[in-house]
């Protein structure tokens, strides 16, 4: 099976691209942007050179080595790729006079295989302050706009394309029959990457390695940690053992959720420790101090667990993610932590246990996908993401049992009105959050004094970024009704229309 490379050059939409082109039943994998041409395998059978906020004419760009273009390879550039390839193979790329961002008009300049079977004239995103102001030899002209004349360029012969605009977004119109083109026409390849396929290996590779050892999941009810143990149930239904960890900050009804999932299977444990994380949170106010407790005391509730089972268990099951691996990989350089991730509190590397994740080369629109397939029911498989630490870090404060059971309620009605109006499916990720604020207010002819409930809802592609959710006013009514009338304890909601960035998703 032929796979797509792509080259990161640190566009936001880099991740987007490799997703589109599996969307498309291509295998991609993501690369540093100085990958060396003499690691390909036969099975690469073309790359693709990401976006980046970069100049070609920087000090020191960011370039692919210049042999890529000599590997036989066909190659797209999108946007600074397209800047890269003109540049390193003898064009001109300068500071454009009018910056491009947002939508324009592309005009197709004449027939070639990138934009074969799609109109003469449509709209496309662009995002750029450079721009090509001279081809190398042998490039032509594909395509234009009023900004850009070189919007679009190859060299034929070579099967080297680039285009100034993102395909890969869809605010370009036809810009997945563009990425279609490229791999299925420009470089020949064949639409066989298959999730049904994807699962039948891993069940192999699973029994292989587990062998007759065990293998351990700390499973929340998430849809990674639930599609991991409904793999691992299928490939080593004797040898998997699920630990469920009730830390008090769940959702509600999240413990009775994997219950119905998963309480079929004789193996899995069930451990109520909510006492011991309210207790180890006492008087925490910073979210980071939050997060490191819960994490620590996560892991040694789970040791603990664990060690029961016996010296035979040799593996830990984790549900990580490409976007996970990509991103602790830092292909472009180091970033700023913006806070810490939870993923089984942070595995530390005392921990006897050999690491398997097997969902590590898969997007999240894939993860659900595959628990489709293993049976997995739609309230786990369609579940919004849910942070590690749960409600302590929606909740401005210290966390306290009384604290969580009032968003806990609340939280669930939020959930309910959005899930009854049908845009639960259709956001991303929605929650509520308790402020340490109280305000004023008027029940019954009574003056209160309670707290305010924040309402968040945003809409993204990936979680990377994100914009707040233009939801219908009567829905929010309903929903703030709900929570003040029905919550003791708040008398006052407000909707974050924060995006992000500036903001994060989560509130801490």
């Amino acid at each position: 099976m032929k796979k797509v490379l792509i080259y990161d050059f640190g566009s936001q939409y880099t991740q987007l691209i490799a997703r589109r082109v599996r969307e498309l039943k291509v295998y991609s994998e993501i690369v540093p942007p100085d990958f060396p041409p003499e690691r390909f395998t036969e099975e690469v059978g073309a790359v693709v050179l990401s976006g980046g906020p970069g100049s070609v004419y920087d000090p020191h760009p960011l370039l692919p080595p210049p042999q890529l273009y000599r590997s036989g390879r066909p190659i797209l550039g999108i946007c600074y790729g397209l800047q890269a390839m003109v540049h390193q193979l003898g064009g001109r790329v300068e500071k454009a006079e009018k910056r491009e961002y947002g939508l324009a008009y592309l005009e197709v300049r004449g027939p070639s295989p990138l934009f074969e079977g799609l109109p003469r004239r449509f709209r496309v995103w662009m995002s750029h302050a450079d721009k090509a102001t001279a081809l190398p030899p042998g490039f032509r002209v594909l395509a234009s706009t009023e900004n850009s004349e070189y919007a679009a360029v190859a060299h034929l012969d070579r099967r080297l394309y680039a285009v100034q605009f993102h395909p890969e977004v869809r605010h370009t119109e036809h810009g997945t029959e563009i990425l279609g083109n490229f791999l299925f026409r420009a470089a020949g390849l064949k639409p066989e990457w298959d999730l049904g396929n994807f699962l039948e290996e891993k069940i192999r590779e699973i029994r292989e390695r587990v062998g007759d050892g065990k293998v351990v999941l700390a499973l929340s009810g998430g849809v990674d940690s639930s599609v991991v143990a409904a793999l691992l149930a299928r490939a080593v239904p004797d040898r998997f053992f699920p630990i469920f960890v009730d830390t008090g900050l769940l959702r509600k009804g999240d413990r009775e959720k994997v219950v119905r999932a998963f309480g079929h299977l004789p193996t899995l444990r069930v451990v109520d420790a909510a006492d011991r994380f309210f207790e180890a949170l006492q008087g925490v106010t910073d979210p980071e101090e939050k997060r490191r407790r819960i994490g620590h005391l996560f892991i040694e509730v789970f040791r603990e667990e664990a060690r029961k089972l016996g010296p035979e268990v040799r593996f830990l099951a984790q549900g990580t993610l490409y976007p996970d691996v990509i991103e602790s990989r830092s292909v472009v350089g180091p970033s700023a932590v913006i806070k810490s991730h939870h993923n089984v509190g942070g595995l530390p590397q005392e921990l006897p246990f050999e690491l398997i994740e097997p969902l590590k080369e898969l997007f999240k629109d894939e993860v659900r996908a595959l628990g489709r397939l293993l049976g997995l029911p739609e309230e786990i498989v369609s579940a919004h993401p849910f942070p590690g630490p749960g409600l302590a870090v929606r909740i401005i404060g210290e966390v306290t049992p009384e604290r969580v059971a009032v968003l806990r309620e609340a939280d669930a009605i939020a959930m309910e009105e959005l899930k009854r109006s049908g845009y639960y499916d259709r956001v991303w990720q929605a929650f509520c959050v308790l402020l340490p604020v109280r305000t004023v207010g008027v029940m019954g002819d009574r003056r209160t004094y309670e707290h305010v409930c924040a309402f968040r809802a945003v809409v993204s592609e990936d979680g990377m970024t994100a914009d707040w959710a233009r939801l219908p006013h009567d829905l929010l009514a309903r929903i703030a009704s709900r929570i003040v009338n029905e919550v003791p304890g708040i008398n006052r909601v407000v909707y974050d229309i924060t995006s992000k960035p500036p903001g994060t998703i989560e509130w801490e």
